[in-house]
């Protein structure tokens, strides 16, 4: 009997287009003979659609009438199965059931959806999800928060100034005080939460400080601003396992075209193809120490955030004095990041049944841990002399 995997793209976020292709790549990629698969549409006002066109990439150029041949859809624990049940909406009288699966599989990218809210919905209904968990996932997306975690784990970073936007709205000058104190020019601002190099930004001066700032708080409640390093490269690593079994994959470092690896650089070399269409080097050309570095660091930083599934970790090599500093992690790569384990023998299928493996794998561990203990607080006489309560 085939296991039934439901595959979550889309979402409210700047990379939902980037979602649909790394999706469709990954449902072209599962063995139909293990898998049957059950594509979900997240769109962007955040409704629920399923059905198997939605894995035609070609259909998503006429949106609006892609999702007029496939249904709206709700989400029902079935608890004496374990599984998830799929419903046409608006629910009727006698529910219009389109199927059910055992196992969910979220490839979102960006906010809303690789920042934990998918995980934790997936959670509540008690049912396997691929990938790194709630904590893990929302630490991941914050860049800043990210670091800070990271630098007290003696992971190295480049120096940085992090805060949202109602204190910048509330005392901007401050601010800008405090990025020209602890940085110096030019400075990087970006979105904390965003990805994909979407609103990154360099800034040379006081007054291109702000209005950078103010472009980026259209994108995102949070920035950071970090001082740019001025000779540069920038290496990739996934890694793939969880807290007992952290395997690193090949580097590669992204070929640029301009000074900040762009959305054009990741994505529009062949835009069906998503992040494996990049221009890259495999591997990277670093040193044997260096790369050594980078496997250790990657191997650590995997593990003090909970990672799981795979993710891709990116890293900055200042050119001038060789030293290696931690950039961000995707916890949710493009693609998946299939092409860093190719290399290495791991075919995409390989990959995908691996990660399944683990999903399954991390659902059981969870389900060994007690949530409750034995102390009924309702039979307690003291009950009636809780604060707050009315008699």
């Amino acid at each position: 009997m085939k296991t039934k995997i439901a595959v979550f793209f889309g979402g409210k976020a700047t990379e939902h287009e980037v979602s649909v292709i790394s999706a469709i790549q990954a449902m072209e990629n599962m063995n139909r003979e293990k898998y049957e698969i059950f594509p979900v549409y997240i769109s962007k006002d955040e409704k629920f659609y399923f059905g198997q066109e939605l894995r035609e990439i070609e259909r998503y150029k006429k949106l609006n009438e892609l999702l007029k041949t496939v249904s709206e859809i709700t989400l029902v624990k079935n608890h004496q199965t374990g599984r998830v049940e799929i419903y046409r909406l608006p629910l009727k009288l006698m529910p219009k059931k389109l199927g059910e699966f055992e196992i969910a599989f979220p490839i979102l990218h960006g906010n809303k959806g690789e920042n934990g809210s998918i995980q934790g919905m997936l959670e509540m209904l008690k049912i396997p999800y691929v990938g790194s968990g709630v904590a893990a996932s929302a630490i991941g997306m914050d860049k800043a928060a990210a670091k800070h975690l990271l630098r007290d784990t003696g992971i190295p970073v480049i120096d940085f100034v992090a805060f949202n936007k109602y204190r910048f709205f509330q005392a901007e000058q401050e601010c800008l005080d405090e990025c020209e104190h602890k940085l110096h020019y030019p400075m990087i601002v970006k979105p904390a939460c965003g990805g994909s190099s979407i609103g990154v930004e360099i800034a040379g001066s006081r007054e291109e400080l702000a209005f950078k700032l103010n472009q980026v708080f259209l994108l995102d409640r949070k920035a950071i601003i970090e001082n740019k390093v001025q000779s540069l490269r920038e290496v990739n690593c996934s890694v793939l396992g969880d807290w007992t079994e952290a395997h690193t994959s090949v580097i590669e470092e992204p070929v640029t075209s301009s000074e900040l690896l762009s959305f054009a650089d990741k994505y529009m070399n062949d835009s069906s193809k998503g992040m494996s269409s990049a221009s890259r080097k495999i591997p990277a050309d670093i040193s044997a120490e260096q790369k050594e570095q980078v496997e250790e660091y990657s191997r650590r930083i995997f593990r003090e955030l909970g990672g799981a599934g795979v993710v891709r970790i990116d890293y900055i090599i200042d050119e001038t004095d060789g030293r290696l500093y931690f950039n961000e992690i995707n916890t949710i790569p493009g693609s998946l990041a299939f092409y860093l384990w190719k290399p290495l023998g791991r075919e995409y299928f390989a990959l995908l049944d691996e990660l399944i493996r683990l999903a399954v794998k991390e659902y059981k561990r969870q389900e060994e841990i007690h949530y409750s203990f034995d102390n009924n607080l309702f039979q307690s006489n003291s009950l009636g002399k809780m604060k707050g309560l009315k008699k």
